[in-house]
């Protein structure tokens, strides 16, 4: 089954924005506010731009985290740093990874910046919660963080889609995580690590798909739960669809073939891990061959 666009470029602008989530800078800004620890820096700075919401709202929206997970780090961050703060906190920290990760990035980075931009001022912002509110943002000026923040808009948006798709098919938040687990993604033990579903929460939300018919007595999907999981996943991409139809066949290959190379260096350094509880994947193939070497100038 040949990729559809929306996918293709989700996954080719992902690493851009994974930047802020992976870059030891964001935590050091983050640690300089006061904030305690790598979660509390990443659900303050990812939820900044909604206000200071209280816990339930940030594991509504965020879905697949468990609710006391995000308990230990919110309303705790907004005592240390308001989202204002944050927001500038995490923009600083975006623009020295890359201007550490690219060479000369406004320059380099500028009509890709620009194609951006106008993708996520098209992608849609109606019921999706996080994506509204990165658009609503000011708009920065420097190319290589208008990229960013275009990314940005770009990943909630199509995360909030994806959202809507796992409350349509019925996926529970931790069964979110067993069946993108099962259907090839991260390992359970990544997830445990990463979302924190304890092993009786997994079991209770195993048995619950086996009663369903979706999951198999070794823990593998049956055709009905592979079936499920690909409609989510192909909803995902359609609801995404009309903000890159919108933007046009033409638009999206320039911006395809330009973000490319920038993805690839940023893979290449290793900041961004290939196996990551994201779901995003980038080959070793799809590095371009001078990636490495453009990274080094």
């Amino acid at each position: 089954m040949s990729e559809s666009r929306a996918r293709r470029m989700w996954r080719v602008l992902e690493p851009y924005h994974a930047i802020s989530y992976f870059a030891p800078d964001t935590r050091q800004a983050t640690d300089a506010l006061g904030l305690r620890g790598g979660w509390m820096s990443y659900f303050g700075c990812r939820a900044a731009p909604l206000g200071a919401v209280g816990p339930d709202v940030v594991a509504a929206l965020f879905y697949n985290f468990h609710p006391s997970m995000v308990a230990r780090a919110i309303p705790d961050a907004w005592n240390y740093a308001s989202p204002e703060q944050l927001l500038t906190a995490r923009l600083g920290a975006v623009d020295s990874a890359v201007r550490r990760l690219l060479p000369d990035p406004s320059t380099a980075v500028r009509r890709t910046a620009e194609l951006a931009r106008r993708a996520a001022e098209l992608a849609p912002v109606a019921g999706r919660a996080l994506g509204a509110a990165n658009a609503a943002l000011e708009w920065p000026d420097e190319p290589h963080l208008v990229l960013w923040q275009a990314t940005t808009i770009l990943r909630e948006s199509r995360g909030d889609g994806h959202v809507a798709a796992l409350v349509g098919a019925e996926l529970s938040p931790c069964q979110a995580c067993i069946t993108i687990s099962a259907a090839g993604g991260p390992s359970k033990q990544v997830f445990q690590v990463n979302r924190r579903w304890s092993d009786e929460e997994w079991a209770e939300a195993e048995d619950d798909l086996r009663s369903r018919g979706l999951l198999d007595a070794d823990g593998v999907l049956t055709e009905a739960g592979r079936a499920l999981r690909q409609q989510v996943e192909d909803t995902t991409d359609r609801l995404a669809e009309q903000g890159w139809s919108a933007f046009g066949d033409e638009s999206a290959a320039e911006l395809d073939r330009l973000i490319r190379p920038i993805s690839g260096m940023i893979m290449a350094s290793g900041v961004v891990p290939p196996d990551n509880p994201m779901a995003m994947r980038w080959e070793p193939e799809e590095l371009p061959p001078t990636a490495s070497a453009d990274l080094g100038r």
